[in-house]
Formats: C-alpha cells, structure tokens, sequence
C-alpha cells in the first residue's frame, strides 16, 4: 500500500494514496502504518483525503490503527475525512473524539494531548 508520509518533530501525518479502503486493503493498512520507523515515538495523524469510501473493515482497519496510538501512550487524529466516512466512523465508535475537518485543527488537537500528557507526568 502507497502512502505519503510527513514527519515532523513530534507528529507523523499520513496520507494512504487509495480511493477506497476495503476488506483486501485493510490488513496492509494497519501493517503499514504501524510497522513505519517514522511511527516510534511520534503522534499520529492520518489524512483520509484521497480515501472517497471503506467498507466495515475498513472502518475497523481506521480505527485499529487510531487506538493502537492511544494504546502506544500517543495521540491520533483524523482529517479529511468526507461526510459519509466520518458518519460511519462515529456509528462504529463513538469513543473516537479526535475528527478534525482541517489539518491544522488535527495538528492543534494532537499537540495539545501531548502537552496535557507532558504536564501530567510532570505532576508524577
């Protein structure tokens, strides 16, 4: 699977270069973006753009990969996303907060969680 991949200090944005995320690319979704070295340490965005429609699973292989950095003690969010997609994935879990319709809001919201994460380990 082809991705774009921008890094910066503490964020990787990712952007899968796909119309449609399926059953047949959802596996090599989720490995991709996990197994980047670009990953280690780093908060997530991902930038759905280019993706127009995914089936179920692959809303699940989104939200995989959006919990897996919450998991990793990181953040994620999600742009770009058209109207139908982020219906859908706020019908298969409402737990994930963190649509953002630009990406400097993404960005906004990212960093922030990093900060709050940062003053609470400093209170530690």
């Amino acid at each position: 699977m082809k991705f774009k991949i921008d890094t910066k200090e503490k964020i990787v944005v990712i952007s899968p270069e796909i119309s449609e995320l399926n059953a047949n690319l959802a596996a090599p979704f989720i490995t991709g973006i996990s197994e980047l070295p670009e990953m280690e340490g780093r908060n997530l965005i991902l930038d759905m753009a280019l993706v127009e429609k995914a089936d179920d699973i692959g809303i699940q292989a989104i939200l995989t990969v959006y919990h897996q950095q919450y998991d990793s003690a990181l953040s994620c969010a999600i742009t770009g996303l058209n109207s139908a997609l982020t219906l859908l994935i706020k019908q298969a879990d409402e737990t994930v907060y963190n649509l953002a319709p630009t990406m400097t809001e993404a960005i906004d919201l990212v960093m922030m969680e990093d900060l709050e994460r940062e003053l609470l380990q400093d209170e530690e």
